[in-house]
């Protein structure tokens, strides 16, 4: 990992293992729902359901400010934390709360990534607990949004109309139209296609089949081959915002490009958007 423009954003499954007795330390299981994490977590690890609790189901933002603080606080996360991140999905939601994290404020040095997610630590027959962790509730103070990582539609249509990079990190067959989203999935659209200019570039490109991460030349040339080389400013979006925040991840902190957004709305908006420019 020493390759990597920031390789301290990434910690090994034994790091985990070997810190887990650190008090300031926090271990948080991301997860599309909190199944997984009942039937079996990292000791410690406290259990964070992307669905209720790291967006606002009602309005589709991300949760507010108060309720964020208000996660981390019952989390037992302060401000001078160091908290390390793992999921199901190769990490989907995980990445997704480490973005949301420097969304509001979170000190860089401060957050990490568990390189292979949740599927590595069980492949390599660690210890799994079903109790409850104990936790003491923490102070949290979330800063003002950074809306430099973020990218809402009207900046997507500014970015598509100036031909900046923008990334498509979704499945070919959604790329083309062919579906409408995974299957089994339940959020979706009237449309099926991309935003005009798009690289199709599948989050899944980036990683090994244990889940963790390709070498930084590997990633280097993945993008640069389809003229994403972040010299200007480059834009990633999948259906839901998940995937593209795994991606995003890639760019910012694997590869260092300096400027990139997340377009949390992706999909799942310019699909349903009237007039927005599609192609297939």
């Amino acid at each position: 990992m020493a390759d990597y423009a920031h390789p301290d954003a990434l910690v090994s499954t034994r790091w985990v293992a070997d810190n887990l007795n650190d008090p300031d330390v926090r271990i948080a299981e991301v997860d599309v729902d909190t199944s997984a994490y009942e039937e079996g977590h990292i000791a410690g690890a406290v259990g964070w359901n992307w669905q209720t609790q790291l967006q606002d189901p009602l309005t589709r933002d991300l949760a507010s400010k108060a309720d964020f603080e208000a996660l981390m606080g019952q989390s037992g996360v302060s401000n001078h934390s160091t908290v390390v991140l793992y999921g199901d999905n190769n990490n989907w939601f995980a990445a997704w709360a480490l973005w949301e994290l420097l969304y509001y404020g979170h000190d860089a040095s401060r957050l990490k990534l568990m390189n292979g997610g949740r599927a590595k630590w069980i492949e390599e027959g660690r210890d799994l607990t079903t109790e409850a962790s104990s936790v003491t509730p923490a102070a949290y103070s979330a800063s003002d949004p950074d809306e430099n990582i973020r990218a809402y539609r009207r900046q997507v249509e500014t970015h598509v109309e100036g031909g900046g990079p923008l990334v498509d990190v979704r499945s070919p067959d959604e790329f083309t139209g062919k579906i409408l989203a995974p299957p089994g999935l339940n959020e979706t659209c009237q449309r099926g296609g991309h935003i005009p200019g798009a690289s199709n570039i599948p989050w899944a490109q980036a990683v090994n089949e244990d889940g963790t991460f390709k070498s930084h030349d590997e990633l280097l040339s993945l993008y640069a081959d389809q003229g994403v080389t972040g010299d200007r400013e480059t834009v990633v979006y999948c259906r839901i915002g998940e995937r593209s925040s795994h991606s995003w991840f890639v760019l910012k902190y694997l590869l260092g490009f300096d400027q990139v957004r997340n377009y949390d709305g992706s999909w799942t908006e310019w699909g349903n958007l009237i007039r927005a420019p599609i192609e297939k």
